[in-house]
């Protein structure tokens, strides 16, 4: 069984620890917003990022600022999920759109988080209830991306990083014919 082209049909769960990727994921809590519920929204999608102990609420006077950051967090569910939402071209898409060498940076909601999907944050977007931020990297991350992403309809429709169906930088479609 392969990784890219000519997957068969056997779900391949892949979650970037057990493949050489490295993962980081954190996010930023600000202001009066609830470190419980940042977590909470966190660990929607990536069940694996725990914290090492209790994080305050904030309270008058004493308002948050601070980042949650753990490294080594598998993508399974992340995974999982753009599978279920079909919404692995976009993934593609934005996983490499920040790919330098074997390394990329991508951001997600945490709202659509805290409900459990995932959606995505275009670059110098600033989403009310904050981002998501997700580092990768290691030996052939493109590769890793492309069989991470992939979808039986590459079989009809191949898609590759950066070809001429990528989505442009402000999220709108490319058109192809």
């Amino acid at each position: 069984m392969t990784l890219s082209r000519g997957v068969t049909d056997a779900k391949i769960l892949l979650n970037g620890i057990d493949e050489g990727i490295n993962t980081v994921i954190y996010t930023k809590i600000t202001g009066a917003e609830s470190p419980q519920l940042v977590l909470k929204s966190v660990e929607s999608i990536f069940p694996d990022f725990t914290t090492d102990g209790q994080i305050d609420e904030p309270s008058l006077g004493k308002a948050s600022n601070f980042e949650i950051r753990r490294e080594n967090v598998s993508m399974n569910n992340f995974l999982t999920l753009i599978h279920k939402q079909s919404i692995l071209d976009t993934a593609l898409d934005v996983l490499s759109m920040n790919l330098i060498g074997n390394t990329t940076r991508f951001e997600i909601l945490r709202q659509a988080a805290i409900a459990g999907k995932v959606a995505f944050n275009l670059e110098g977007q600033r989403p009310l209830g904050g981002t998501i931020t997700v580092e990768l990297s290691g030996d052939d991350l493109a590769s890793w991306i492309e069989a991470a992403t992939w979808h039986k309809g590459r079989d009809t429709v191949p898609r590759r990083i950066n070809d001429d169906r990528t989505m442009n930088q402000d999220g709108d479609a490319a058109t192809w014919h």
